[in-house]
């Protein structure tokens, strides 16, 4: 479980295709490598990952077919930017929100535009995501914790989510690098996900035995 409280941007230093359809990257985790061990959990832009090998401060991390085809790290670069978070330990601050690192759509960036320290960003989000979303509520993009400050509903079902980001964030993150029309990993409230599933059967109706 993770906070989406992003602990620092961390390079890509590696990435070999596997011959399983698969990818390994190795992700340079500099200080944040202190106390991780072989099998710990590592959010790395939103999406949880298994620490597969260390190599010093390099960690690799073996991405399935599964993970490729519901994430953008297919076309991940040596060299990019993923932001990166620890699991979270019990009893810590929850400073953001609960975060799973399970990828729950891709985005789009409709518009970032700076203002200023602070800068606006825009996100064109998929309709099975939509129901999730409330104005002030949180969603995690490329695994940060963020605001909902505007939404609005278009008639295909997508939304647009407009989120406010802080000159902290812009600084931390690799939110303030993405272009109009770039990928971003969405991930919505877990407990708007429970609550949706359990109305399920009232909204539906009985289910005939």
């Amino acid at each position: 479980m993770f906070t989406g409280i992003v602990e620092q941007a961390r390079t890509v230093s590696r990435v070999e295709t596997r011959a399983d359809g698969g990818l390994d990257i190795v992700v340079d985790l500099g200080p944040l490598s202190e106390g991780v061990a072989l099998g710990d959990s590592i959010a790395v832009s939103g999406v949880c990952l298994t620490v597969a090998a260390l190599e010093g401060a390099r960690a690799k991390f073996e991405l399935s077919p599964e993970t490729l085809s519901r994430t953008r790290f297919g076309a991940v670069k040596v060299g990019e930017r993923m932001n990166v978070e620890r699991a979270m330990a019990l009893g810590h601050r929850l400073g953001g929100h609960l975060v799973q690192g399970h990828v729950d759509g891709l985005g789009r960036v409709r518009r970032l535009e700076r203002l200023g320290e602070w800068a606006e960003l825009d996100v064109d989000v998929p309709p099975a995501l939509t129901r999730f979303l409330v104005e002030k509520g949180s969603i995690a993009v490329d695994g940060v914790s963020l605001t909902i400050a505007a939404l609005v509903d278009l008639p295909d079902r997508t939304s647009i989510v407009t989120i406010a980001l802080v000159p902290h964030t812009l600084d931390r993150t690799t939110l303030g690098d993405r272009r109009p029309g770039d990928g971003v990993h969405l991930e919505a409230d877990v407990i708007a996900k429970y609550v949706a599933r359990m109305a399920e059967p009232h909204v539906r109706g009985p289910i005939a035995g």
